[in-house]
C-alpha cells in the first residue's frame, strides 16, 4: 500500500490537537475506557510479574498507540471501540505480524535501558521521585528533598533527551508497518524522515499540549484554592492527566493521515485511515 509523504504547516500542529478532542467527544466513554484497560493490564502484569510485567509494559507501547489510531478510525466511521483494538494489527498477515513484534521488542528494550541508565545516573532517585508523584499525596518538602539528591537533575534531562531521540522513530512506523506494510528498517527511517520534515508542525504539537496541560492545571489548582479545597488538587489532577493522555493517542491518527496522505484500502489488506484532517 502506497503512502505518500507530505510537507504540513505549523497550524498543523494545533489542528490535530483541536480534531484530538473533537474526535473524543463522539465517544468520550468507550475511547476513555481504552486506556484504563491499558492501565489496569499493565498495572496487572506489573503485580503478576515485578521484573517481566514491566518490560512488557514498555514492549507494549506501540501497540497502545497504533491500537488508539485503529479505534478513533472505527469511532469516526461510527463502528466499535473496544479493547481488542490494541491486538487486532496481529492478526493481519504474518509479514506484518512479525514486523509489529519486532518493532514492540525493539522499543521496550531501548526504552529498559534508558530507564535504566536514568536510574543509575540518579542513583534510584529518579525513580523513587516518580514513585513518590505518581502516589498524588507527596508533600513538597519530600519532593524538595528528592530534588536535591546528586543526579537527579542530571538523570531527569537525560530520560528527556534518550526519551524524545527514541520516540521519534517509533512515532508513525507501527502505523506504517499495518497500513503501509513496511518493514522494520522503513518504517523507522520513514518515520524519522516524517517527523524531521514536519519539525515545526510537531513542534508546535507539542507546545500546544504543554499549553493546554499548564493552562489546565493551573486553572484548576487557582479553583480549588478559592473554594478552599487546594488540598484537592491531586486528586483532581488525576483524571484530567487520565483524559489528557487518552485525547493525545486519539491525536495520533489525525497526524498520521495529514503527513502520509491517509491510507489508502487494498482487498487484501486492513483498511486504512478515511480522510479525516480537515477541521
Amino acid at each position: 500500500m502506497a503512502l505518500q509523504l507530505k510537507t504540513v504547516s505549523l497550524g498543523h500542529g494545533p489542528r490535530w490537537v483541536a480534531d484530538g478532542f473533537r474526535a473524543f467527544g463522539r465517544r468520550p466513554l468507550a475511547l476513555g475506557l481504552l486506556f484504563l484497560v491499558f492501565l489496569a493490564a499493565s498495572a496487572l502484569l506489573a503485580a503478576v510479574l515485578p521484573f517481566v510485567g514491566g518490560l512488557l509494559q514498555l514492549m507494549a507501547l506501540p501497540l497502545l498507540s497504533l491500537g488508539y489510531m485503529v479505534a478513533t478510525q472505527s469511532a469516526l466511521l461510527n463502528g466499535p471501540v473496544h479493547p481488542g483494538q490494541f491486538v487486532e494489527p496481529l492478526r493481519t498477515d504474518p509479514k506484518r505480524r512479525r514486523a509489529l513484534l519486532v518493532l514492540c521488542v525493539s522499543y521496550g528494550l531501548c526504552a529498559f535501558a534508558i530507564l535504566v541508565l536514568c536510574a543509575w545516573v540518579s542513583d534510584d532517585a529518579l525513580t523513587r521521585l516518580q514513585a513518590l508523584i505518581a502516589k498524588g499525596d507527596a508533600t513538597r518538602a519530600q519532593i524538595d528533598a528528592l530534588l536535591d539528591e546528586p543526579g537527579v537533575t542530571r538523570a531527569a534531562w537525560l530520560l528527556g533527551v534518550l526519551g524524545t531521540a527514541l520516540s521519534v522513530p517509533f512515532w508513525f512506523a507501527p502505523a506504517l508497518v499495518h497500513w503501509g506494510g513496511q518493514g522494520v528498517g522503513q518504517s523507522l527511517f520513514s518515520s524519522t524522515l516524517a517527523l524531521w520534515r514536519n519539525k515545526g508542525a510537531f513542534t508546535t504539537f507539542a507546545a500546544t499540549w504543554v499549553a493546554v496541560v499548564t493552562v489546565t492545571s493551573v486553572l484548576v489548582s487557582m479553583l480549588l484554592a478559592a473554594l478552599g479545597a487546594a488540598r484537592m488538587a491531586g486528586m483532581m489532577l488525576m483524571p484530567l492527566a487520565l483524559l489528557f493522555s487518552t485525547v493525545f493517542y486519539v491525536s495520533q491518527l489525525f497526524a498520521f493521515n495529514d503527513t502520509f496522505g491517509g491510507a489508502s484500502a487494498a482487498a487484501d489488506e486492513p483498511t486504512g485511515p478515511p480522510p479525516t484532517s480537515a477541521s
